[in-house]
């Protein structure tokens, strides 16, 4: 396959960014969006270019670090991780457009990599719960209820990309608080902060500048673990019954 690649490069955070034009050739349909990205940075470098900077770890659709914007669509024309994604996606010929994450919350640091520690600070501020120190507890000494296990199991699946962030016309991280929030609040584990945990990762997301939810949908058509709207239902709810027994450190 060859390929078009128009690709958003800045240098730094202070500096000016661009759309910059690249031709690459060779291209196999089996590669991964990432592995085609090394062979253009292996031809830049060879050319003694500088390459492209993209985030990227595990390679396997666990991370979530290998988040950007593919045509328009967090993470490309298919529902996964962008490391997941394979160039038999795309046709020979074609142009793909390639730019960062776009919220005021995750300002770019270099090219396509951009800063998502805002994400930290909001799980900081509530992703936790309280545990007796001493021996380890006997497995099975806290029941956890098959319906409350499989909510838990279904909202931890969130790994933080931020494509929900990213496909949100409002910059919103209702999703990923939310399902950080209802992973904790669906356990027994989880009740002793259950007030203060939703006030202040609500709290925290506001501070760090995520737009609001105004129920666009569009982050749940990105999300590659399918976390559901719905989670945002029951975080709302979360919020107004800590806010009635007037919990959290807000």
């Amino acid at each position: 396959m060859n390929l078009t690649l128009r690709i958003w490069r800045q240098p730094g955070p202070d500096s000016e960014g661009a759309m910059t034009t690249y031709e690459v050739s060779g291209i196999s349909p089996d590669m991964s969006f990432l592995e085609m990205l090394d062979t253009l940075n292996e031809d830049l470098i060879e050319r003694g270019d500088e390459p492209v900077a993209f985030d990227h770890d595990c390679r396997e659709g666990i991370c979530g670090a290998c988040g950007m914007v593919i045509n328009g669509d967090a993470h490309g024309p298919e529902r996964t991780t962008t490391c997941q994604l394979h160039m038999r996606h795309f046709t020979d010929g074609e142009t793909i457009d390639v730019e960062p994450w776009r919220a005021a919350a995750f300002p770019v640091v270099k090219d396509l990599v951009v800063d998502r520690s805002a994400f930290d600070r909001i799980i900081g501020a509530g992703g936790y719960v309280t545990v007796a120190t001493g021996s380890a507890p006997e497995a099975h000494a806290t029941p956890v209820a098959k319906p409350a296990a499989d909510t838990a199991f279904e909202h931890a699946e969130c790994i933080g990309c931020g494509a929900c962030v990213a496909a949100c016309p409002n910059g919103s991280a209702m999703l990923f608080t939310s399902a950080k929030v209802v992973h904790l609040a669906s356990l027994p584990q989880g009740a002793p902060e259950r007030e203060t945990r939703v006030l202040d990762m609500v709290g925290t997301m506001d501070d760090e500048g995520f737009g609001g939810c105004t129920n666009t949908g569009m982050c749940t058509t990105v999300c590659p673990k399918g976390i559901p709207m719905s989670s945002i239902t029951t975080m709302n709810r979360e919020f107004l019954r800590a806010t009635r027994k007037g919990g959290g450190s807000r």
